[in-house]
This record gives structure tokens, C-alpha cells and sequence, in this order.
């Protein structure tokens, strides 16, 4: 668990890190940018941790390894149970299946339909 824990460590630093680099040579995109995200992520009429559970979603759902670790860490700092983080997780695993049916029962049907390619049952 120690290694896990490091390797979690590990890699928001590399990426706070490469951010960083970044920002100091393309100066006014990255600390715009940073700038930006650090205001998206403040308290408001959602919470911090409310913001970075809903970042920890889209992560998940986009395959973007550094900012589930990024985002999961911050919630976790933040105060979220292991069950909020799961939730989370699962609302991700519904949207992205429900996202790929949705497709498949309208446009693919649609597609199929607009090339003679439906079959009568």
C-alpha cells in the first residue's frame, strides 16, 4: 500500500511539476491557465470538494490518469468518504454505458435505418 500511496505522491508531483515547466515557458497560456482552474475549483455554490468530485468523474470517464489522481487526491484532502468517491465512480460508470447505449439505440438505429439495413422481426 506504501508503494501505491508513493506512486499517487509521485505523480501529482510530476504533474504539478510539468504544469509548472509549462507555465514558465509559455507564460501566457499556462499561468492563465492555472489561474483559471485554480478559480473553477473555489468554494461557491458548489463546494471544493463537490468541484473535485465531479473532476474525479470526468477523469475517470476521459481516461486521464493524472487527474483522477490529481482530483481523487484533492477530494479525499477535502474531506470525502470512500463511499462519496465510489458514488462518484458509479454515477461515471452510468453516464459512460448510458452514454454508448443512448448512441447505439438513436443514431446507430437511425444510420442502419437510412441504409435499408434495418431487419424486419
Amino acid at each position: 500500500m506504501e508503494d501505491e500511496l508513493d506512486y499517487v505522491e509521485l505523480a501529482v508531483a510530476e504533474f504539478k511539476d510539468g504544469l509548472g515547466w509549462f507555465a514558465e515557458r509559455l507564460p501566457e497560456v499556462g499561468r492563465q491557465f492555472i489561474s483559471y482552474a485554480n478559480a473553477c475549483f473555489q468554494d461557491g455554490e458548489l463546494s471544493e470538494l463537490t468541484k473535485h468530485l465531479i473532476a474525479l468523474g470526468i477523469a475517470v470517464q476521459i481516461q486521464d490518469e493524472y487527474c483522477i489522481l490529481f482530483h481523487g487526491q484533492n477530494a479525499l484532502r477535502l474531506g470525502a468518504t470512500e463511499k462519496q468517491i465510489l458514488e462518484t465512480l458509479g454515477v461515471c460508470g452510468a453516464f459512460g454505458g448510458g452514454a454508448a447505449l443512448s448512441q447505439a439505440v438513436t443514431l446507430v438505429r437511425d444510420l442502419l435505418d437510412s441504409q435499408g439495413r434495418v431487419e424486419a422481426h
